[in-house]
């Protein structure tokens, strides 16, 4: 089998296609390698997985249609693609919106329209977000809840894939899944993420910032069991013509308070907490239904929030050299 996996030097796409390669898969990543953050945490991904003889880079945009055209020319015998390439973070939304229309919507389409052109073609299971839930006051948030009250840019484009997705499914019968993650951590994250940030600010003794609200919580996902999801569907394709999507989701969610206090554990500091009030587009709390998900596969978080964030800890020490 060979599959393609979109951003793939991102933090999701990098131990997707890590575990696949393992797995003895023939791999093609794409990255444009952006600067949104720290490009070496990037590179020092990409290094790992260049090991593997099984695995080829393309460095290129997955929203220029020229290069997806030529990538599809190259590896026409993808048989599944993997389409994480986005430009995630909600805050950043309101800084550079055309970032996120370019990347998310005109990318969902480019990569749909290279996808046209893959005639052994099985499954393209695509990265959605908790963020499409937006406004929605029912929890846990089930993949039927209407999701038609955005609050932020980021959810837009997220949901517009979601509708990408299901319309080229109709018209052109490729078979999809989107996944809407819950917040995954982990060993080689971003460093835009609130987990990192504060594990940085902790270290180096600045002060974090800690939003205000005694509701202030998220449904945490380690990223293994991301992995674990995402490889789980991919082998799942629906019928032609369909498309569906699940949560991905930790299960519980889990007081921010809660995450700060198992960093200092972890590092072995007391965090500098600056209290501010909580930015309009940022949600105060999600939760996931796995319901659908696990009837659909089996699949259901295995590694609890006390694991994931000490094994996070352990990997930031190691790469900070700390």
């Amino acid at each position: 089998m060979k599959v393609l996996v979109t951003g793939v030097a991102g933090f999701i796409g990098f131990h997707v296609a890590d575990a696949l390669l393992r797995a003895g898969v023939e791999v093609v990543g794409i990255d444009n390698l952006n600067v949104y953050y720290d490009p070496a945490l990037k590179a020092a991904r990409l290094a790992r997985l260049e090991l593997y003889a099984k695995f080829a880079f393309v460095k290129a945009d997955v929203a220029d249609r020229e290069s997806m055209q030529s990538l599809t020319d190259t590896y026409n015998d993808l048989e599944g693609v993997i389409h994480l390439a986005a430009q995630a973070g909600v805050r950043y939304s309101m800084v550079d919106p055309y970032s996120y229309v370019t990347a998310n919507v005109m990318g969902q389409v480019t990569v749909l329209e290279a996808c046209r052109r893959l005639k052994r073609l099985k499954h393209v299971v695509y990265a959605s977000s908790s963020s499409v839930y937006g406004r929605n006051e029912r929890s846990p948030f089930c993949e039927h809840d209407r999701v038609d009250h955005p609050s932020s840019l980021y959810a837009v484009t997220k949901r517009a894939a979601e509708l990408t997705s299901e319309s080229y499914a109709y018209l052109y019968g490729i078979p999809q899944t989107g996944l809407r993650f819950f917040t995954v951590y982990g060993p080689w994250g971003r460093p835009d993420m609130a987990y990192y940030g504060f594990a940085k600010a902790i270290v180096e003794d600045r002060p974090l910032t800690l939003y205000e609200g005694q509701h202030l919580s998220r449904d945490f996902t380690y990223i293994d069991d991301i992995v674990r999801g995402v490889l789980a569907i991919l082998e799942k394709p629906p019928q032609s013509s369909t498309s569906q999507v699940y949560n991905l989701g930790g299960d519980r969610p889990e007081r921010v308070v809660r995450m700060i206090e198992l960093l200092e554990r972890h590092l072995g500091k007391t965090a500098i907490i600056e209290k501010r009030p909580r930015p309009v587009a940022d949600m105060e709390s999600t939760w996931a239904s796995l319901e659908s998900v696990s009837d659909f596969c089996g699949w259901r978080p295995e590694v609890s929030f006390e694991e994931g964030m000490e094994k996070f800890c352990v990997w930031f020490k190691q790469f900070h050299e700390i």
